[in-house]
């Protein structure tokens, strides 16, 4: 038997040899002498990324050449710790890879009308139509998948011939033709019009995988299905583009995935998608005007929607002007956080954590959600919405010019965890609001609402039943008081506001003349409201040393979030440390 050392210099060698014979392969399409028969190398590179994928292994470093790559990568093989695989763009050159095709061939079609047709043999439906969503025109259109771009610009799809109109195309299945209408009377062979052909882009289900410096785009992707997926265990993504997808931009499915300085914008349905991504760091990304397709904004759509993760980060990072929630967690996460991120002008909710289990939310700015003209997931419109999930801790955030600042959301719900997929009844307890920043907020600084039959948010006081379920009085015009005691199996009976200990502490609040305070109740239709502080802390006695004070912003317009000195002195633990993307903060005058 060797000893402990040898062991060890044999294990050293055999990286070291794995390392020494890692290669530097190339791929350069446009490279007359490219072939998938070559060697690879920069005087013959590969044309394909698809060859390059199958070919490279433990500390390889395929260079990208630029131009337009319309093919599926599927990177299978895995690297290890200290040889990773690594697929990068050249130095200053553009590699874009689409799930387009180039389409030529064009004929008109109308003489009437510029109506211009081409051989269309795909059929990308992406719902299922047996009942699983309604056979409706709404649903119908964003059940498709096709995308037509002309120039750049993304067509508008329409489910019939005789709906084309300029800048519009239909496919048409049975005769299996593609038609636009194209007002320019230009000659579309000549034209650079392009649409999606392929579901995905890159799939990587090796471990120790990464992507730098990519482009990607223009993917026929169904529904909760992302264009980019990484699958594998330590894959990294860095200073990559996820733009102009169907659906989600893409999706991250294995452990210990980092996500660093990459662009998600544009994307038909979600910026990115997340399913037991456990630890994923997600850090100083962009994920900007997603659901471009207008998918419903209850059901997903939006930033990103994280499922049965746990403790994924997301920080330094902006999440803007996306229809729907700017991050929304939902089902069975767990510890995750989100902290130096700026969360602006999103449909709905800035932060949206569902049916999960302990957000630690801190040093954010978010400021501007929550003002589409529907509600979205279960009424979501504020800064902060919690929904049944326990144990969370929101701390040292600004949160300012929402629909609504911090509010509670809570029905009668069930969760699957990460260990299983069995529901669980889960609400909302042990919460710690504090150190924040809730001012300026339109309807109500602070605003919870409970679809639940018993009374366990108000206090002992006023509850209509006692722990034992007899009836007690009470407290005069509580509406809580009309509600009797929730006997669905698994919730908890006879809890008061004192055992749920929901706690706020020490935060600074201030609304603006016609903005709202703070509103309690059993339902988002039937809540009392509160005009002043003290009348919230004697009424509930949930908050502890809070304070009403106009926090003087520089301009909350413009994200200057600067205070001046002497407000800084009052204001300092409540107060983000550290610095947040896009957003101004410190010291003025």
């Amino acid at each position: 038997m060797l000893p402990f050392r040898s062991y060890h210099a044999v294990g050293l060698a055999l990286a070291l040899g794995s390392a020494l014979q890692a290669a530097t392969y190339e791929v350069a399409q446009q490279d007359p002498q490219a072939s998938d028969d070559a060697p690879g190398t920069a005087e013959r590179p590969w044309k394909t990324i698809v060859k390059a994928a199958e070919r490279a292994g433990p500390g390889d470093v395929v260079v990208i050449r630029g131009g337009v790559y319309r093919e599926r990568g599927f990177v299978k093989t895995s690297g290890t710790v200290q040889a990773p695989i690594r697929f990068q763009a050249a130095p200053g050159e553009q590699v874009v890879l689409t799930g387009a095709d180039r389409l030529t061939a064009w004929r008109k079609e109308d003489e009437a009308r510029p109506i211009y047709s081409v051989a269309w043999p795909h059929k990308f439906i992406g719902w299922n139509r047996s009942m699983t969503h309604p056979d409706d025109e709404y649903h119908r259109i964003i059940g498709r998948c096709e995308q037509v771009a002309v120039n750049g610009y993304l067509l508008r799809q329409v489910l019939s011939a005789g709906q084309l109109a300029p800048g519009a195309f239909f496919v048409d299945v049975t005769n299996q033709t593609l038609l636009v209408w194209d007002p320019g009377s230009r000659d579309l062979n000549k034209t650079h019009i392009e649409a999606s052909v392929r579901q995905e882009v890159l799939r990587v289900e090796g471990d120790y995988v990464q992507l730098r410096g990519l482009r990607f785009r223009y993917a026929a992707n169904m529904a909760q299905h992302g264009a980019v997926v990484l699958a594998g265990r330590h894959d990294v993504m860095e200073d990559c583009v996820v733009e102009a997808m169907n659906a989600s931009g893409a999706s991250f499915l294995g452990e210990d995935a980092v996500v660093r300085r990459s662009v998600f914008r544009n994307n038909g349905q979600l910026g990115f998608g997340a399913g037991r991504a456990h630890r994923l760091l997600f850090t100083e990304c962009l994920v900007e005007n997603n659901n471009t397709k207008g998918f419903e904004r209850g059901w997903e759509a939006g930033g990103n929607k994280l499922a049965l993760c746990r403790d994924a980060v997301l920080e330094r990072s902006r999440f803007v002007r996306n229809r729907g929630n700017g991050i929304w967690f939902d089902i069975g996460n767990t510890n995750c956080t989100v902290r130096h991120c700026l969360i602006a002008d999103n449909e709905d909710a800035g932060i949206f954590y569902e049916i999960s289990f302990r957000l630690h939310a801190h040093d954010n700015v978010i400021a501007g959600n929550g003002f589409a003209a529907t509600a979205g997931a279960w009424g979501a419109q504020a800064g902060i919405s919690l929904s049944s999930s326990p144990g969370c801790v929101i701390e040292r955030n600004v949160i300012a010019g929402n629909r609504e600042g911090f509010n509670f959301r809570e029905q009668t719900r069930t969760t699957p965890t990460i260990e299983g997929r069995a529901g669980r009844p889960v609400w909302n307890h042990d919460e710690l609001i504090r150190h924040n920043l809730i001012v300026l907020n339109r309807d109500a600084q602070v605003w919870g609402w409970f679809d639940m039959k018993d009374n366990r948010h108000w206090p002992a006081s006023s509850a209509a039943t006692n722990e034992a379920g007899a009836a007690v009085a009470a407290k005069p015009g509580d509406i809580a008081g009309a509600y009797a005691a929730n006997t669905r199996e698994g919730q908890p009976q006879g809890l008061t506001l004192e055992k749920l200990r929901l706690r706020f502490e020490k935060n600074v609040y201030f609304a603006a003349p016609g903005q709202g305070c703070f509103k309690w109740g059993p339902t988002w239709a039937r809540h009392k409201s509160y005009a002043s502080l003290s009348e919230f802390q004697s009424d509930l006695g949930l908050d502890a040393d809070n304070q009403v004070l106009d926090p003087g912003f520089a301009d909350v317009l413009q994200l200057d979030f600067r205070l001046r000195a002497e407000v800084m002195v009052r204001l300092k633990e409540n107060y983000p440390q550290g610095p947040v993307p896009g957003v101004v903060l410190g010291v003025w005058r």
